[in-house]
């Protein structure tokens, strides 16, 4: 089953908001009227919880109610998923997430307390980003790398030796560079921590030697890091003086995460809509606009379009697991 009937539904709610708003105020209680919740499965500080505190207090504006964001960390954000899948189908509950949890999880764990496609309505993709490659920008350790052949031939030369870290076993930065690792005929030893921001702060105290993962622009600019690629097909427009891995010599090389909202399946369609609209008017604030963009290209998919992007990536993504032959429990 995909997310194919829940399109259905949405689009059929569509319709009778456009032929019956009087019906439908009528039969709808008003929504909100308390404080809503987005439940980060990451910690702070990490690129997920930062584009959920955008955009949390813009949607707090626009609606007129207090946007709290609540950071359930653990699991490879399976914790998270897991409390809003069991919270209340009324829209005062939001997961904030990201592709790890939706696309991955499922097909890496035996033991996971949700069903994406049973439990979880989606609201909208939000932020689609790139990761990047970095390495220490003041390296001390033997082995110079100031780019990504440098950093290959490093780990050619020294099997198993040379190091990188994600933000957990199984997470996208995990797979994103296992598949860099096929492509480049090199095996690289995987460190997880339990973010992004401690695998960061473990490359530049050199515990690591390299991280694939969301970027850290401030940590960039300041030469703490150095940016060696991109995992999109494309340069990113945040480092247009950074190349892709792909132009790089690796052309099949693509990934790109993002953070998107869901709410438990049986949430209104009518409050779905309020929650998208709410979440896609902060692209058409400039300020609001220009704090996500520093994350990455700023998307705001539909429920419709988000579940089709669900639907292909676990596709996708469930190749390059079997490929690696990783698995967890």
């Amino acid at each position: 089953m995909t997310f194919q009937l829940l399109r259905r539904r949405l689009a059929a709610a569509v319709v009778v908001c456009a032929i019956a708003p009087a019906a439908l105020a009528q039969s709808t209680p008003s929504y909100p009227t308390k404080p809503i919740r987005f439940v980060v499965g990451f910690t702070a500080g990490s690129a997920t919880d930062v584009i959920a505190r955008i955009v949390a207090e813009h949607v707090g504006k626009k609606l007129g109610q207090p946007v709290v964001v609540d950071n359930k960390t653990g699991a490879n954000g399976m914790l998270a998923a897991g409390d809003v899948a069991a919270s209340a189908p009324d829209g005062y509950t939001v997961l904030i997430s990201n592709v790890s949890t939706i696309t991955i999880n499922p097909q890496l764990y035996k033991k996971v307390s949700y069903d994406v496609q049973r439990d979880f309505a989606p609201v909208s993709l939000m932020v689609s980003f790139p990761f990047v490659l970095t390495v220490s920008g003041e390296r001390k350790k033997p082995g110079s790398v100031g780019t990504l052949k440098d950093l290959i031939a490093l780990a050619r030369d020294n099997p198993g030796k040379v190091s990188y870290g994600s933000a957990g076993q199984g997470n996208l930065m995990h797979l994103s560079f296992e598949r860099l690792n096929s492509m480049a005929g090199v095996t690289m030893l995987h460190v997880p921590y339990r973010g992004t921001p401690q695998a960061q702060t473990a490359v530049m105290a050199e515990e690591v030697d390299a991280v694939l993962g969301p970027a850290s622009l401030p940590l960039i600019r300041s030469g703490k890091l150095k940016a060696l690629a991109v995992s999109s097909a494309q340069r990113w427009s945040e480092l247009p003086d950074v190349p892709s891995v792909a132009e790089l010599g690796y052309p099949d090389y693509d990934i790109s995460a993002w953070t998107a909202a869901l709410v438990p399946s049986r949430t209104p369609p009518a409050v779905i809509k309020v929650l998208y609209e709410a979440i896609h008017s902060a692209a058409a604030d400039p300020a609001t606009r220009a704090q996500l963009s520093q994350q990455g290209a700023v998307l705001m998919l539909n429920p419709q379009q988000f579940a089709s992007r669900i639907d292909q990536e676990t596709q996708i993504y469930g190749e390059i697991i079997r490929k690696s032959n990783i698995q967890l429990d």
